[in-house]
């Protein structure tokens, strides 16, 4: 009889949310995936976090939770602590103590967006908003920890399932005259879709060789190809609704531009969102698409349902 192998098991946190529902699905051919809800896991008690790590024993864990109502944040940055970084630190000092390959997902606000060029992972963080501070103390609640961990900043997040950019301007449009959108804030929409692909094949990885993960261990930025601003990015999506037969009663000529002090909100955005994402790609032997092939496949997906 041969040698039994024992089962990987991966646990997942923020399961419903829309990179958390992608990874679902990416992460299964990997192992049995625990898929946690806020009703299971939740990161605003982070000792609680301790006994379901105990319980579950697992080889990986990959938190795709976090609170993200930014402009909410200005006001309640204890609580966006609470879970952008308490939690994190109780999971990730989990994954020291057990060995565990834990992945954690942090975001362009890190950076106060000056620069035009694409940040690299080593570059000067300077965060506008109290949702960026949180964010930043998690990310370095992970290094403090010393557990073989991956960082993935990501930016302009969307999918078919729960809400984002993309559809709001899809109800917007329908229900409308006029429509006013940003357009002197730059970044690569990014899908779920892509994020969590991406998450497989790195904790696929790091699983099969511990030496690898080891070495690997840290910040990577991970967007989608190309980039675009958040005006062309609702023009990119009303075109292509349409030309799925989607009505709308503004057409994507129609959405007018405006500058960010046009459209005043609470929590200061970067200007530039744009990331270098070499090191992820030559790590891990990774070609990342330009941001318009996701957004398509999104559109068929979300309009056909």
């Amino acid at each position: 009889m041969g040698q039994q192998t024992v089962p990987v098991k991966l646990l997942l946190l923020g399961a419903n949310g829309q990179v958390g529902w992608e990874l679902q699905r990416s992460l299964a051919p990997l192992g049995e995936v625990v898929a946690c809800t806020r009703e299971q896991a939740d990161l605003s008690r982070p000792e609680s976090l301790r006994a379901l790590v105990d319980a579950h024993a697992p080889q990986a864990i990959i938190n795709a939770a976090a609170y993200t109502a930014v402009d909410k944040a200005e006001d309640d940055e204890a609580t966006a602590r609470l879970v952008n970084a308490e939690a994190v630190r109780v999971l990730a000092d989990c994954a020291n103590a057990t060995g565990a390959v834990f992945v954690h997902y942090s975001t362009d606000y890190v950076f106060d967006g000056t620069y035009e060029l694409g940040y690299e992972e080593d570059a000067e963080t300077g965060p506008l908003s109290a949702y960026g501070r949180t964010k930043l103390a998690g990310e370095r609640e992970i290094t403090a920890s010393g557990c073989l961990g991956y960082i993935f900043r990501t930016s302009w997040v969307y999918a078919a399932r729960g809400g984002n950019f993309a559809k709001t301007m899809l109800r917007l449009a329908s229900e409308r005259d006029e429509l006013n959108v940003v357009a002197d804030q730059y970044g690569a929409p990014t899908s779920a879709e892509l994020i969590a692909d991406v998450t497989a094949q790195v904790v696929a990885r790091a699983l099969d060789d511990r030496n690898f993960a080891r070495r690997t261990s840290g910040i990577y930025h991970l967007a989608a190809g190309g980039h675009t601003t958040w005006h062309g990015f609702a023009r990119f999506v009303i075109q292509h609704a349409n030309a799925l037969g989607y009505e709308t009663r503004l057409s994507a000529e129609e959405i007018r531009p405006i500058t960010t002090a046009e459209f005043p909100v609470p929590a200061r955005r970067p200007a530039y969102s744009l990331f270098n994402t070499d090191k992820l790609c030559s790590t891990f032997g990774l070609m990342l698409p330009r941001w318009q092939l996701h957004a398509e496949r999104m559109m068929v997906e979300y309009l056909n349902k």
